[in-house]
């Protein structure tokens, strides 16, 4: 098992895994990071009303950080609606990242945009070696659920089965989010 899918693994016994891995909540998360009231305004998205982008959207040179920080914003705006930030997929990105949750939200916080919060995952991550860095960005962009432990497997294959549309064929595990979230 990947190093990645085995930080998740023992999440996968709960039954509200997917929700939590699909980093969707019903519970609102309260935060000691506040952002200004104009840079909440330009930035952040409202959650309730629309969805964080897909995960296969590059940020910084990763996958998965332009929906991190879509759901950081929110949750700093107080509009996050059913998704949370730091749930399992976002702690792979920042788990490979080398940056814990706490520090990325202080930067959102100061009111960086997509370019500076580009800047900062760079600077941040100049010790991981590009090929690296492409090869995590293929793994989980390409990552069939065939590929995923029993347990995931077993889990997605009932919850695709009955939140998915049946007309939608799911080739790789973000095709999950993108169907959910209607971009696919």
């Amino acid at each position: 098992m990947d190093e990645g899918l085995a930080a998740v693994y023992p999440l996968l016994k709960r039954r509200d895994f997917f929700v939590r891995i699909n980093c969707k909540s019903a519970e609102s998360r309260s935060s000691q990071f506040h952002m200004s009231e104009s840079a909440l305004s330009k930035l952040a998205l409202d959650l309730n009303t629309e969805a964080p982008r897909s995960p296969r959207v590059v940020l910084g040179g990763f996958v998965v950080a332009a929906r991190t920080l879509d759901k950081c914003r929110a949750l700093l705006a107080g509009t996050s609606g059913e998704y949370h930030y730091d749930c399992p997929l976002d702690n792979l990105f920042l788990t490979f990242a080398g940056i814990t949750s706490d520090e990325f939200k202080e930067k959102v916080a100061t009111g960086a945009d997509d370019a500076g919060m580009a800047a900062w995952l760079e600077e941040r991550t100049a010790h991981l070696a590009k090929i690296d860095i492409i090869k995590w960005n293929n793994d989980l962009r390409y990552k069939r659920i065939s590929e995923m432990p029993d347990e995931l497997q077993e889990f997605l294959e009932g919850y695709i089965a009955e939140f998915l549309p049946a007309e939608k064929v799911v080739y790789y595990w973000f095709d999950v989010y993108d169907i959910e979230e209607e971009r696919i």
